[in-house]
This record gives C-alpha cells, structure tokens and sequence, in this order.
C-alpha cells in the first residue's frame, strides 16, 4: 500500500482513507471528493497518475479538513497511530497538517509495531515537525524547497514555528552548504530532495544528482508543483525504484510535463499533472532499463 497522509483546507472534509480515483477534475475516496488543485491533492493526484499510468494499485488517502485550528490533523495522527500496524503500508508519506511534535512522535513509536518497516517520506508539515521533534533520521526521504532546506539548516530552528523566518529569505546559492549542515545536524532524512530553479539530490550530506532541464520559469508562479515532485517520488519508490533513482526521475517528469503542458500564470498544477502519463509512457521504460531496484 502507497498511504498518502494530509489535510486539506476544507473544514466540511471529515476524516476519509480509502483508495484513491479521480472524478473528473476532482479526486475522490470513500466516497468523498477533494481537489486535486493544491497541496495535498496536488501530491496525491501526482501519485495516482504515476500508478494508473504504471498498472499499480491506486494509492490510499488519510486526509481530513483543516485550515488551521488542528482538529483534522489531531484526528489523522490519532487514526493512523491507532492503526499504523494493521494497515502496515509499504510507502507512507506526510505532507500538509500542522506540524504537532508530539503527535508524530507518537506515530514513530508505533511504527515499530509493522509487520514491515514503511519507507517513509514527508514534507511541509510532516517534514517540519519530524525536524523539531528530532525524528528527521526516521524518514528516508525529505522534500523540501529552497526556504525549507534553510530551516533544515538552522541550529536554531528548534520548532515548526521557526520555518517562517525563513520563508521569504531563501537563498538557491547557499542550498549546497545547506545541505551539508541539515545531515550535520542531523536534521535530514536519509534523501534528500531540494526543488527549486535547479534541484538538488543528497545522500549522507553528498549532493548525488543536480537537476536543471529543461528549465520552465513560468512553472514558478503556479502553486502545487512542488507537491507534485512529493507524489511522483512517492508512487515511483512505490513501484520499487532505488530512492536516488526515483528522486531524479521525479524530478524529470515534473520538468518535462511543466514544459508539455506551455504553462502561463494562469496555468493550474492539475493541467501539469495531466501531462504526466504521457511523459511516463514516453520516458519510464527508457529511464528504469538500467536501474537496479534495490532501496538506498
């Protein structure tokens, strides 16, 4: 099982797992629909495209409304502690919810408890609270961007709370150094993979694979397209791509379906997202043929 784990900011959304389809222009579990537009649904309908396009099982959704007071995300980290070890999912990813330290710990406690040890993934909130909880070592994979990596970085960032200082002062030039420090001070998951105008993939503080091309500077105003690199590289280590390879097939595919798609400001990420299988069914077999399949 892919287990994609997020709020959405929709406060009538009650607390929905089921496997994911996609509804016309919407996304849908157990019955219940929720856009595909931004953040979270942004990583899972990125995700659904890469295993409907691979012949995998959808991936399944833990989301729930949230839009700041707590309640959707207090009530995802309760379900999924309560039942991490029977749904026992062999990729489990967390993305937007607010970033409770003690929640996730929680969850990490529990997590022993599998038949299987997941690979798991985060980003945003997730990530954040992995971050300041000091759990960051727990994860395989981190997904930050350029703001967040200097989060990562800081010594000082003790707390979720510190991301804001660095939202609007991030720096592309210092991301190499960033990188170095955030596995320093052991404050990175295992991967990591850094979007932005050039993204960067790391192991153990070494930059493995810098990723630059094709360059679309029109994709940066449109939100979601680094969600979308957060579903692609979860479905794709899903399919069992070693974590380095589908880092950087991730990011390929983002770049090339953001150039398919001819995006301008007006673009939405879902018309980015639909350019996806085409792009797998163009590149994928060319890409994986001399990949071997172990995990890193």
């Amino acid at each position: 099982m892919l287990l994609l784990f997020g709020s959405v900011p929709d406060p009538s959304l009650p607390l929905t797992m089921g496997a994911v389809q996609r509804d016309e222009d919407v996304l849908m579990a157990e019955g219940r629909r929720f856009s595909r537009t931004q953040g979270t649904g942004a990583m899972i309908g990125a995700a659904l495209a890469v295993t409907t396009s691979l012949g995998l099982d959808p991936p399944y959704a833990l989301v729930a409304g949230d839009i700041g007071d707590g309640k959707g995300t207090k009530a995802l980290f309760q379900y999924l502690t309560q039942n991490i070890v029977a749904l026992s999912p062999q990729v489990l990813t967390l993305h937007y919810c607010l970033p409770i330290m003690g929640l996730l710990k929680k969850l990490c406690q529990a997590i022993p408890g599998c038949p299987q040890r997941p690979i798991l993934i985060a980003d945003a909130g997730g990530m954040y609270a992995a971050k300041g909880a000091g759990l960051a070592q727990e994860f395989d994979i981190f997904t930050p961007d350029t703001s967040e990596i200097a989060f990562l970085a800081d010594p000082q960032a003790t707390h979720p709370a510190y991301i804001s200082h660095h939202l609007f002062a991030s720096d592309a030039s210092a991301v190499p150094e960033q990188i170095k420090t955030a596995f320093q001070l052991n404050s990175a998951a295992k991967l990591l993979l850094v979007k932005g105008k050039t993204d960067y993939v790391a192991i153990a503080g070494q930059i493995v694979a810098t990723i630059d091309q094709p360059n679309v500077p029109t994709l940066e105003p449109i939100g979601g397209t680094g969600d979308t690199i957060t579903g692609l590289v979860s479905a794709l280590v899903y399919a069992g791509l070693s974590h380095k390879e589908a880092a950087v097939m991730a990011c390929r595919i983002n770049r090339i379906a953001g150039q398919m798609a001819q995006p301008t400001p007006a673009t939405k990420v879902r018309q980015v997202v639909d350019q996806f299988p085409m792009v797998l069914a163009q590149y994928y077999s060319q890409w994986t043929q001399p990949l071997a399949v172990q995990h890193i």
